[in-house]
């Protein structure tokens, strides 16, 4: 990490001390979806990001990123596998930094602090975001969500909502599994779409006050609380369980999918 930040950059202190008055807090659980390239330029780069991250929630909070990966057709080795190109630098760079665990399934999460452990001990679970996956024992830790530059189409939580509303629309997955006798395929039903209509939960959030907003170096950032996203979302998507889903003949072909799977 250069020992100077420039002039232009973002200092360490000073993105603590957004990420403060944005909310965080010390012992906070934090589950953090970020675009970089938003934030940039930050003293130290991405490194400099995770260390602002890092003292936002103090030596008694946990920070927790998602660490999936590109291929599910491959045997998952939690520490050799690659995080997902999509996931941006930061989540590809956190695993690998010490103290940082890793959940043992391809679904996985990346978290360092007390309770790290926790969050990330649950076996396979299919559909994989239940309420003992990562996200799930996020909202039993009272944790919150924080998006930098990224909207809620990236919110991995929104889809423990939908499964706990019941949404209707299941399209069927499969996934390799590697076993002591070798590979075989589970198959087991998601509720997918385009996942875009999942910046809705931007105005259910605002409209009852349940969502900070402010900047982290030059990203738009929100903070929200994970219980209170998945109870208002989950009441939304039971009064209109389709609230996530473009209508019908609109031209989203993932979309046109989910509406095809509720058919009989």
């Amino acid at each position: 990490m250069p020992a100077h930040a420039s002039e232009q950059d973002t200092s360490i202190d000073e993105l603590v001390e957004q990420l403060r008055a944005l909310g965080v807090c010390e012992g906070d659980v934090l589950l953090a979806h970020v675009s970089f390239r938003a934030v940039r330029p930050v003293e130290g780069g991405p490194d400099g990001l995770i260390e602002a991250l890092t003292r936002s929630v103090g030596p008694n909070g946990t920070l927790v990123m998602p660490s999936w990966t590109d291929t599910p057709e491959q045997r998952f080795d939690p520490g050799r596998s690659e995080p997902s190109s999509e996931l941006g630098v930061v989540a590809r760079l956190f695993w690998r930094l010490p103290g940082v665990m890793r959940s043992r399934t391809p679904f996985a999460f990346a978290a360092r602090g007390p309770d790290a452990a926790y969050i990330l001990s649950s076996e396979l679970l299919l559909p994989p975001h239940q309420p003992d996956s990562p996200v799930g024992k996020v909202v039993s830790r009272n944790g919150r969500i924080l998006l930098l530059g990224l909207n809620h189409d990236s919110n991995t939580t929104l889809h423990l909502a939908e499964l706990l509303a019941e949404v209707p629309y299941r399209q069927a997955r499969q996934l390799v599994v590697f076993g002591e006798d070798g590979p075989s395929r589970r198959k087991y039903l998601e509720s997918r779409h385009c996942f875009r209509l999942y910046a809705r939960a931007d105005d259910w959030l605002d409209e009852v006050g349940l969502q900070a907003r402010g900047r982290v170096g030059r990203a738009s950032a929100r903070l929200v609380r994970a219980q209170d996203l998945v109870e208002l979302v989950v009441a939304r998507l039971r009064r209109d369980p389709f609230s996530f889903l473009h209508p019908r003949g609109a031209g989203c072909l993932p979309c046109e999918a989910a509406w095809r799977s509720i058919e009989p």
